[in-house]
């Protein structure tokens, strides 16, 4: 299959995860319990991404993903096979807003490298060839910074936390090189960690440095790794703060981020929350470069069912145009509609309704 160029993120976008159907529930459950083989498993998985993806095209969007499908968690699924890293089951999950997540977390066990053989990348391959050309194949992999949450690095192996930074790097370059080998031309760092960074209290992330501190290295750190990328790889941020079972984990403006990342950060664009007023105001958009990375505002949501007014998503498109140009926005939901397999209290239809409304809602705001 040809290679064609892209120009994403597109005018209607969406973050990467899909709900999981009951297919999928199903077969895992039947796996954990010994009832059926790995290969079993996989064959259902394989049949339900070959079933959303057609729903994404029947949708509209340009750019469509494998749902997260083969994975439990957003993040923790790739990390844990970076040489070096393991999962494991903690005591406790993460506090969120009335909800305690399903306890699980990575650990560094050795010194950190990209796995050749990550799952990940076969994995796209395989959807690489269900997509063909009708769309373009998107994948979705935890930001290297998510490797600075609290306990994850182990100071017996990395008492440096820049050697520690330094080897992040190292293994996130080779693993963007990886996914570009084997075809990827559009890829998404899904950030939380960045995102925590502009909370009054930092989640997930007690550290001796100090706030300023931490936003330098993060900010290296996701730099470092995207040194070198292929000029025709679009590389993307998200930034959220918090998606489980349709509950957040903290608040706060992008303000105190702004004047670093969005205005250094070597992305092609920013997938930023606004679906409430925990994003805070558009005012820090203005960091912005003008004719710079792509701003796709996440103003529809991804935690109900319910659509938006599309008169209010127009005002509030407008609103950002005040400092970001208008040519520069995309649309989309804040973030994923299932973070984690548990999915978000929306049912599935509900879910394409929404795809398909924010594509015709940017085709009334850009034109077709």
């Amino acid at each position: 299959m040809t290679i064609t160029a892209i120009k994403a993120p597109f005018r209607a976008d969406h973050v990467g995860s899909l709900l999981r159907p009951e297919a999928i529930h199903k077969a895992r459950k039947q796996f954990a319990e010994g009832n059926i083989t790995a290969e079993q498993l996989h064959a259902v998985e394989t049949d339900e991404i070959k079933r959303i993806v057609d729903k994404q095209i029947e949708a509209g969007l340009q750019a469509v993903t494998d749902g997260e499908f083969r994975r439990r968690f957003w993040h923790t699924d790739f990390m844990e096979h970076l040489n070096g890293v393991e999962g494991y089951i903690p005591d406790h999950g993460y506090q969120f807003n009335g909800v305690e997540t399903e306890a699980y977390n990575v650990r560094v066990t050795g010194k950190v490298s990209f796995n050749p053989d990550h799952p990940h990348v076969k994995d796209f391959v395989e959807f690489y060839d269900i997509v063909g050309d009708r769309a373009v194949a998107k994948v979705t992999i935890p930001s290297p910074n998510q490797f600075f949450n609290a306990g994850i690095r182990n100071e017996d192996i990395y008492p440096d936390v820049e050697r520690f930074a330094d080897d992040i790097i190292q293994a996130y370059r080779d693993a963007i090189q990886a996914f570009y080998e084997a075809g990827c031309r559009y890829l998404q760092l899904d950030d939380v960690y960045i995102a925590g960074l502009c909370a009054t209290d930092l989640p997930f992330a007690k550290s001796e440095l100090e706030r300023q501190e931490l936003i330098d290295l993060a900010l290296r750190v996701v730099n470092g790794a995207l040194e070198g990328k292929p000029d025709d790889l679009t590389v993307t941020t998200h930034l959220c703060r918090g998606n489980y079972q349709s509950a957040w984990a903290f608040e706060g403006p992008y303000d105190r981020i702004a004047a670093s990342f969005f205005a250094k950060e070597k992305v092609d664009g920013f997938f930023l929350e606004y679906d409430d007023d925990r994003s805070g105001d558009f005012k820090p958009l203005e960091h912005i470069p003008a004719g710079g990375p792509q701003v796709v505002l996440g103003v529809f949501t991804s935690k109900t069912g319910e659509l938006e007014d599309k008169e209010a998503i127009k005002a509030r498109v407008q609103e950002a145009a005040q400092f970001v140009p208008l040519e520069q926005i995309c649309i989309s939901p804040q973030c994923g509609f299932a973070s984690t397999h548990h999915g978000n209290k929306l049912t599935e239809e509900q879910q394409w309704a929404k795809l398909k409304y924010i594509v015709d809602v940017s085709k009334e705001i850009w034109g077709s």
